[in-house]
């Protein structure tokens, strides 16, 4: 009998001993291989058999994520930084989930306080009085807090799975920025809720989805809500597709950040390639070597982070570290037509995630956040394909420019390095 998981999308079934020595250079199945470094960080289910779907934009989001919504019959859970009264296709997103409240569809959503605080409190009024479980995670208010005032801790997931049986993640929140069209581009006055927004997302159907939904109730649980009304919340979910999925829920306070030794040790066994795309890119300085050292080994290392963000100052602290990825001979793309705010990376053509965490170190500190390993051709390719669509649209950065930049550039980063751990 084999000792590996039959081949892809490495489907379970067989004994899942290592081989004995799945390092770079080795025959090793490269997909294999991954499984088994993956396999090896944690204890955490890696789950098999799912059918992944990626949204390569906010209106695709949006999208899925009404059309999941409106056909829910059971239950829907909620759980975003930003979530505002948003619309799709000219459905607001208040009348949608009171259409489901009075079919008797189960509600439970939590909200950011400080992602959500431009959101009127009246949104969440109304669902509460049409039956929603409504809760505010961490509160900026000190007396409103029930477990332990912590400002700066905030929940930075976004998930939303309906009947416990289709689950959407990945950097899209629930914000009407994501309504502004392609053509308003970066406005004049530099305004980016004005703008438009490049993101991602997933849709996810098979077992993978109760793994978001207890992530949900997890949160549910340490912010001490009251019990979610009663449902069906973690069905029996059969086989969907082939592709396989580790999903991460990362909190402050986490010893061992498994999002970060996931892609550290992906990256460590890359063969061919490592593209990463991430809204705030200020990446720590262990992941920065590691880059510079898989640049300089020849393989290919592309970076895409943003020219215009809702924080400008992350850009000069994401630019100050250029140099020496781009000595080593890494590629920098930077968007300059959108706000970029994907969080994306795949290794070769076999690892890849989509989810909510930044390459900076808010995300491995202070924030909830989730994202989705995801090992399987099917998904990396997708991912391959919209980077690559991200890279033609960017501008590449160039060393010699980047090197004759100019002394306010450079003041500019040198004060934003002081802040970058708070960002």
């Amino acid at each position: 009998m084999s000792r590996r998981p039959p081949q892809p999308d490495l489907a379970p079934g067989a004994d899942r001993s290592p081989p004995a020595d799945p390092r770079p250079g080795t025959n090793a199945d490269p997909l294999q291989q991954q499984y088994d470094l993956q396999r090896r960080l944690s204890a955490a289910p890696i789950v098999f058999g799912n059918q992944v779907t990626l949204l390569s934009s906010g209106t695709e989001a949006f999208q899925a994520i009404f059309k999941a919504i409106g056909e829910a019959r059971d239950s829907i859970n909620m759980e975003y930084f930003i979530l505002a009264d948003v619309q799709s296709d000219g459905v607001q997103l208040s009348s949608l989930l009171h259409d489901r409240l009075a079919a008797g569809v189960k509600l439970n959503m939590i909200y950011d306080a400080y992602g959500s605080r431009h959101t009127p409190a009246a949104f969440f009024d109304a669902l509460r009085k049409a039956g929603a479980k409504v809760l505010e995670f961490n509160p900026i208010n000190p007396f409103a807090d029930r477990i332990g005032w912590s400002p700066n801790d905030r929940d930075h997931r976004k998930i939303t799975v309906v009947d416990g049986r289709i689950g959407l993640t990945g950097g899209v929140n629930l914000d009407t920025a994501y309504q502004n069209p392609p053509s308003a581009g970066i406005p004049a006055n530099g305004d980016t809720s004005k703008a438009y927004w490049r993101d991602t997302a997933i849709r996810i159907e098979g077992p993978a989805v109760a793994e978001l939904q207890k992530l949900f109730f997890g949160t549910w649980r340490e912010q001490k809500a009251p019990a979610a009304a009663p449902a069906d919340y973690f069905p029996s979910l059969p086989r969907k597709g082939v592709q396989t999925i580790r999903i991460i829920g990362s909190s402050p306070g986490n010893r061992s950040p498994l999002y970060y030794a996931s892609l550290m040790t992906a990256m460590q066994a890359a063969r061919r390639r490592v593209w990463l795309c991430s809204g705030y890119f200020i990446p720590p300085h262990q992941e920065r070597q590691e880059l510079a050292r898989i640049a300089r080994a020849g393989l290919d290392v592309r970076i895409v982070a943003p020219a215009f963000s809702d924080v400008q100052s992350a850009v000069y602290a994401s630019r100050s570290a250029y140099g020496d990825l781009l000595e080593a001979g890494a590629h920098i793309y930077e968007m300059r037509d959108a706000v970029l705010h994907a969080k994306l990376a795949v290794v070769d053509d076999t690892w890849a995630v989509i989810g909510s965490s930044n390459l900076d170190r808010r995300s491995v500190v202070f924030n909830n956040e989730v994202d989705a390993v995801v090992l399987g051709h099917n998904t990396a390719g997708q991912v391959e394909a919209v980077m690559r669509h991200y890279m033609q649209v960017a501008r590449e950065v160039d060393l010699g420019r980047w090197d004759r930049r100019s002394l306010p550039e450079r003041l500019r980063e040198m004060q934003a390095r002081v802040w970058q751990y708070w960002m």
